[in-house]
């Protein structure tokens, strides 16, 4: 896939918008949305977003080319390769054997289907299916992309999480796995919770559709929700204490 930067460049200058103004509306660094105009910089679907509502454009037509290494979604992916094949959405869920309703909800990012599911998507676009999954779910795609929303250098991010820019790069590349405690520097830096880098895409949709929904309707509950939010957030050594104390009372005559 290719982010056209001219295209994002001409369509500013339509409007009237200097870069600045593309900025603030998008919510982006100027030095980034810079670099984006320039062919210089790879953005994320969510960057894309960002600047075809701040330009009132569909997104479609800030991207060109091939969307097998790229930032988009799995189920963007596969919308994008069936209108290349000017396949329907009734033309697709046929060829692969599901329902146009399941074959829907994929596309859109509701559910994330099965392996076996995603083999026979991919065999009905008759494309491998790592085209279709890619590396989008890894931590360190995941950190490359957040880092660069943020207009953020490796070097710049390194000195903010205490940690050096070689880390960061081999983080990034896929070459190392970050301790806990990295990790954790690095969510706080960023904003997010840890469990943003470490959960697959859709994980917890197909955790979600294989419990019976007794289950589902307790994770949902608002009291389990805030309970979830806070271990997402716990060191390794907090998280031990919490199951530990579980444990002991499950154990106890109070249970």
């Amino acid at each position: 896939m290719i982010v056209k930067g001219e295209k994002i460049r001409a369509l500013r200058e339509e409007r009237g918008y200097t870069l600045q103004d593309l900025a603030r509306r998008a919510n982006l660094s100027l030095s980034y949305l810079s670099e984006i105009e320039r062919g210089s910089k790879r953005p994320s679907l969510k960057t894309i977003e960002k600047l075809a509502a701040a330009l009132n454009v569909p997104r479609a037509q800030l991207i060109e080319g091939d969307v097998t290494d790229s930032g988009l979604s799995l189920g963007d992916k596969i919308r994008i390769m069936r209108s290349e094949k000017n396949l329907s959405l009734q033309e697709l869920a046929n060829r692969a054997g599901i329902s146009l309703s399941y074959l829907s909800e994929i596309e859109r990012g509701t559910v994330y289907p099965a392996l076996s599911t995603l083999k026979r998507i991919a065999e009905a676009l008759e494309v491998p299916p790592t085209s279709i999954m890619g590396q989008e779910g890894s931590l360190g795609h995941k950190l490359k992309a957040l880092r660069e929303e943020y207009g953020l250098t490796q070097a710049q991010l390194a000195n903010l999480a205490g940690v050096t820019a070689g880390l960061i790069g081999q983080i990034e590349q896929g070459k190392v796995q970050p301790s806990l405690k990295t990790l954790e520097k690095l969510s706080e830096v960023m904003g997010v919770s840890p469990c943003y880098f470490i959960m697959e895409p859709g994980a917890v949709d197909q955790m979600l559709s294989l419990m019976n929904p007794e289950l589902r309707e307790l994770l949902m509950h608002p009291n389990v929700q805030s309970v979830l939010s806070l271990v997402c957030n716990l060191t390794q050594k907090e998280l031990q204490f919490v199951l530990n104390f579980i444990q002991l009372f499950k154990r106890s005559d109070l249970c």
